[in-house]
């Protein structure tokens, strides 16, 4: 038998220990005798070799290793026990240990590890426990250092925060000790391979079809868009339904500090934040990128957070002549989201009295879009207001569309429909050079 490029027989498994011939195994895979087998397992792997292969030629290799070796020690292990002991090792020397299996279950959102023995899961909008863990720590902090190093990121006790990605573009944050009092916290947003549409959305109870056809207005008239809801909310996957409308022959620039985006158009330039290096030199942050994007003549600006300075410079983008901008922020209505919005720009500029910078976010954003995980775990459109100028110091606003709650069926999924306002939109001029004017008060008028 192959031992990845050696043969299985001339490796002496256990020192001073001749094969058995006709032993019968006697021990249970207890845990301590599965850690022992690991271990015995893991000082006859040639690394260099084992880096090269597939994770299924690599299970298949360990199988048969794993029976002799539990025939030296006198394990009795099922072939079901081998091929899971050759799934949790091929999870570890090339894969990310047990948070392996949660990353392959597509009915799972998020994963949230509290430490070693605290592995959480988001199903269906819900949080539950997971049976997954971590021997140890060590454990933890292996796999988590393994996931930021995919992008070239670091993570130790020295520089204890860091987001990242995963090849398969799930976005990761993870933070050490000794900020996290109770071992290495992991926290991963799941990439969909479900790319969801507005029809998708429409299924899943996100929004109405007359909801869906105002959004897909929006977008098709080059409307600046700003999604605001809270974390987890479905912000990312809303952008990306609405990116579906842009136009193939256009220029699209993405700013993210962790690539989650997933445009479909053809001319899409994806740009992507950098850390400090060990000198703490060479960070390149959201607003550098975006103020170097303006000089890329791009036709849309797609932010995928604001959540810094780097606002003003996206308002001034919006406000020179790249309609059709997207960016997302947090926050738990329309009107709050204005408020952070204002609260960046004054991070970045203190020259700015307020009346100046109400008036820029008026004339730069034409419509935000309120999105909210309900407790029946929905993820509903909830508002989505007009920006229609300013009346004194005041931003005023009309919301397009509102969802009202209404009650709740016996299962406790949420009852309730959307109000649609009449009052033609500030963006009016727009939609009739687009011609989706009639369409725009049609979908209103059916809600």
């Amino acid at each position: 038998m192959r031992q990845f490029g050696r043969r299985l027989e001339d490796v002496p498994l256990v020192e001073g220990t001749a094969r058995p011939a006709a032993e019968t195994a006697v021990a249970k895979p207890d845990v301590g005798l599965q850690l022992r087998l690991r271990s015995k397992i893991m000082e006859h792997l040639d690394s260099s070799v084992i880096a090269e292969m597939s994770p299924d030629v690599l299970r298949h290799e360990l199988e048969p290793v794993i029976h002799q070796i539990a025939d030296l020690e006198r394990v009795q292990l099922s072939a079901l026990d081998q091929a899971q002991l050759a799934q949790d090792l091929t999870d570890d020397m090339i894969g990310f240990g047990p948070l392996e299996p949660l990353l392959r279950d597509d009915s799972i959102s998020d994963i949230m590890v509290n430490g070693p023995n605290a592995v959480f899961i988001e199903v269906a909008g819900k949080l539950k426990k997971s049976p997954m863990h971590f021997r140890d720590t060590d454990h933890a902090a292996t796999v988590a250092q393994k996931m930021v190093a995919t992008v070239g990121r670091r993570i130790d006790e020295s520089s204890p925060l860091c987001d990242a990605r995963l090849p398969d573009g799930s976005r990761v944050n993870v933070i050490f000790p000794p900020l996290a009092l109770d071992g290495p916290c992991i926290s991963i947003r799941k990439f969909t391979k479900k790319k969801l549409d507005f029809a998708g959305m429409v299924e899943n109870g996100s929004m109405v079809p007359a909801v869906a056809h105002l959004l897909e207005i929006a977008a098709r008239s080059r409307c600046n868009i700003l999604i605001s809801g809270g974390t987890g909310s479905g912000k990312t996957t809303l952008l990306n339904a609405l990116s579906r409308w842009i136009s193939h022959d256009e220029r699209v620039i993405t700013i993210e500090d962790a690539a989650e985006l997933q445009l479909q158009q053809p001319h899409v330039v994806r740009l992507e934040t950098r850390t400090a290096n060990l000198e703490g030199r060479g960070e390149i942050n959201q607003r550098a990128l975006l103020r170097n994007a303006l000089r890329m003549r791009p036709d849309r600006i797609i932010v995928g957070e604001v959540r810094g300075t780097e606002a003003y410079d996206m308002l001034q983008a919006m406000n020179t002549g790249h309609d059709g901008s997207i960016s997302t922020v947090h926050a738990n209505t329309t009107r709050d989201a204005l408020s952070r919005v204002e609260n960046m720009v004054q991070m970045a500029t203190t020259n700015l009295p307020a009346r100046a910078i109400r008036a820029q976010i008026a004339s730069a954003i034409d419509l935000i879009i309120q999105i909210e995980r309900m407790r029946d775990g929905v993820r509903r459109v909830t508002q989505i207001s007009d920006i229609c100028g300013m009346e004194g110091d005041v931003v005023t606003m009309n919301d397009v569309v509102s969802f009202r709650f209404e009650s709740e069926d016996h299962n406790g999924n949420i009852l309730g429909g959307y109000r649609a306002t009449l009052v033609r939109p500030s963006f009016e001029t727009r939609l009739a050079y687009f011609g989706l004017d009639k369409a725009w008060i049609e979908a209103t008028q059916s809600l």
